[in-house]
This record gives structure tokens, C-alpha cells and sequence, in this order.
């Protein structure tokens, strides 16, 4: 009898695990904005109970915590305009450099897609006159338009969980108790310390991505890479995403810096500062930072990069190692899978 119920669990446990990720990708505007929220709503928890501690209104303290919210997101945009002012004032000489090796980078491409440049007119000129590629762009056109309306409705959500779980309203640690620990003392111990390492792991996180995107923007500088602003601002941003953001901001910059820089030397310098940029903060200083408290293997991030990658696409593969945090450190509460949460901290 035992052990039929055993099996029954195990088989409702592969029904209910599908249909739950199929549940989160279908509901990704309300899932994503709600996740974000919670991580965010982590960062303020501490503010939030120093102004309790010391009898402050609760609604002193939500203002306190939009105007930071407000003040962040002006900074944010300042810096994206620097960025772009940066790369409407670059002089011509350099887009009439990039323009000439474009045109010689971009000539397979050209014979491959059977568009052939009239006299006077360039291959890249050719090619986005063409009408294949007019289509494209026009489809890209539509699915940016799709994508900047989607990203401000979930920055809006975001922000409106983040003030309702700073509220009290949405209790994640009631939540927790009442669907998982069942009892008081284990969930409030268990969110605590997910509170904890969450925080631990958001500011190290952000820390490195800073000096990884300032480290960039001073290499550009040195070695006469034009927009180390921009370099700067992508290779921060891009750093959020765990292990596969640190490569593609070396291969797009190093892509970038093969058109502009001529001598080699200077190329080979810039890819091994670039390179120790990001093997310094990330795979040495992140982990250390980072410590045992937050230790997931690689097999075990890789994993979670793609699953929830695949179910939300970029925000998934930001949120993926905090969420994954999150589960691992609920298993390790119960007996029975104490186990996987194990293994998913030991290394190979």
C-alpha cells in the first residue's frame, strides 16, 4: 500500500511539473514582472524593517523606496542617452573606415543573397536597398515596436509588485508557510535565509557587472576602440545573464575591435585585457565573493539557463540562477530531497 502511494506521488509529481512550466510560460506577463518584483522587493526588505523598528509609518517608507526606484530609473535612462549621444557624435572618418571593412566583411553575404551593388553604391548600401532585406528589417521594425510596449508594461507590473510586496499585501513568506513549510518557525527561518542569499547574490552580481562594464570602457578608451561608453553600458547590462553573457560580450567587442583596430598588436592587447576583465570578476572574484552560501555547480546553472531561457526567453536567463537559488534552497529543508539540492552544489 506504501509503496503504490509512493508511485502515485512520483506520477502526479511528472504530470503536475510540465503542466506547472507550461502554466508559467503562458502567463510569462504576469510570472516575469511578479519574479522581478520579489527580487527587487529583497533589496529594500532591510530598509523596510529599520523604518518598522524605529515606529516610521509604513507609507513614509514605500515612498522612500519609489523615489529610489524613480532615481534609478533616471539614471538608467541618462546613461542610455550619454550612449547614444556618444554614437550619433562618433566623427566620419570612422564610419567611413567601418563602412570600407563592412563592405569587404559582408561580400560573402552578398553573393549568397544575389544582391549586386550598381556603380557608385557600396555593398552595404546594396543590401539594405534590397528588397529581401527591406522586409526583414520591416518585420525587425514590428517586433522591436512589440517588444519596447511588452518590456514597459512588465517594468510597470514590476514596479506595482515590488510596492505591494514592500506593502505587505503579497506576504511571500505567509505564502511560503501555508503552501510549503506548513509550520511558522520553518518558513520564516527558510525566507530569511533566502532573503539572505538573494541579496548577497544581487549586490555581488551588480558589483562585478559595474566594474566588468567600467573595465571594458576603459579598455576601449586606451586602445582607441570608438564607443567605450556603449562598450561599457553593454558589458554591464549583458553580465546579469549568468556564464553566457560574459562570452558574448567578449566575442561582439572582439568582433567589433577586428574591423576598427589595424595593428595586430594592439588587437591581441585588447583581447587579453578584455579577456582578464572578465576572468578576474567573474570567474574569480564572483565565485569568492559569492561564497558556499550561494554554491550552484555549472552543470546545474547550464541546465537552468536553458530551461528557463526557453520558457521567457531573456528575462528567463537573468532570473534563472536566483530562481534556481530559491528552489534549492527550499529542497534543502526536507529529508527527501535534501539529496538533489546537494548535488546541485557539488561540482563534478
Amino acid at each position: 500500500m506504501e509503496k503504490n502511494l509512493r508511485d502515485i506521488k512520483k506520477l502526479l509529481l511528472i504530470i503536475i511539473v510540465p503542466f506547472v512550466l507550461y502554466l508559467l510560460s503562458v502567463l510569462s506577463i504576469i510570472f516575469i514582472p511578479l519574479f522581478f518584483a520579489l527580487f527587487a522587493a529583497l533589496l529594500f526588505m532591510p530598509l523596510m524593517r529599520w523604518f518598522q523598528r524605529r515606529s516610521i509609518p509604513n507609507v513614509l517608507g514605500i515612498v522612500v523606496v519609489i523615489i529610489f526606484i524613480a532615481g534609478g530609473l533616471k539614471i538608467g535612462s541618462e546613461v542610455v542617452k550619454l550612449s547614444s549621444r556618444e554614437i550619433a557624435n562618433s566623427n566620419k572618418d570612422f564610419y567611413e573606415k567601418f563602412d570600407r571593412k563592412l563592405n569587404d566583411v559582408i561580400e560573402p553575404l552578398m553573393d549568397w543573397t544575389g544582391v549586386h551593388p550598381v556603380e557608385g553604391q557600396s555593398n552595404l548600401e546594396a543590401l539594405l536597398n534590397s528588397e529581401r532585406f527591406s522586409e526583414g528589417l520591416f518585420g525587425n521594425v514590428s517586433n522591436t515596436l512589440n517588444f519596447t510596449r511588452k518590456f514597459i508594461s512588465m517594468l510597470l507590473m514590476t514596479i506595482f509588485f515590488t510596492i505591494l510586496l514592500l506593502a505587505g499585501s503579497l506576504n511571500m513568506q505567509k505564502v511560503m508557510e501555508l503552501l510549503i513549510f506548513k509550520q511558522r518557525y520553518s518558513s520564516i527561518k527558510t525566507f530569511r535565509q533566502i532573503e539572505k542569499d538573494i541579496l548577497k547574490f544581487i549586490i555581488v552580481k551588480f558589483a562585478m557587472s559595474l566594474f566588468t562594464g567600467v573595465g571594458f570602457g576603459l579598455a576601449c578608451y586606451f586602445f582607441g576602440v570608438s564607443f567605450p561608453f556603449f562598450w561599457g553600458l553593454f558589458a554591464f547590462l549583458i553580465n546579469f545573464v549568468q556564464m553566457v553573457g560574459s562570452i558574448i560580450s567578449v566575442i561582439v567587442l572582439l568582433a567589433f575591435a577586428l574591423v576598427e583596430l589595424d595593428q595586430t598588436g594592439s588587437l591581441l592587447g585588447f583581447v587579453l585585457v578584455i579577456a582578464g576583465i572578465q576572468v578576474l570578476f567573474g570567474a574569480i572574484l564572483e565565485p569568492i565573493l559569492m561564497g558556499k552560501s550561494f554554491a550552484i555547480n555549472t552543470v546545474t546553472v547550464l541546465i537552468m539557463l536553458a530551461l528557463w531561457g526557453f520558457i521567457w526567453g531573456i528575462p528567463g536567463l537573468v532570473l534563472a540562477i536566483p530562481i534556481t537559488a530559491l528552489i534549492k534552497k527550499i529542497m534543502e529543508q526536507f529529508p527527501q530531497t535534501a539529496v538533489y539540492a546537494r548535488i546541485m552544489g557539488q561540482e563534478a
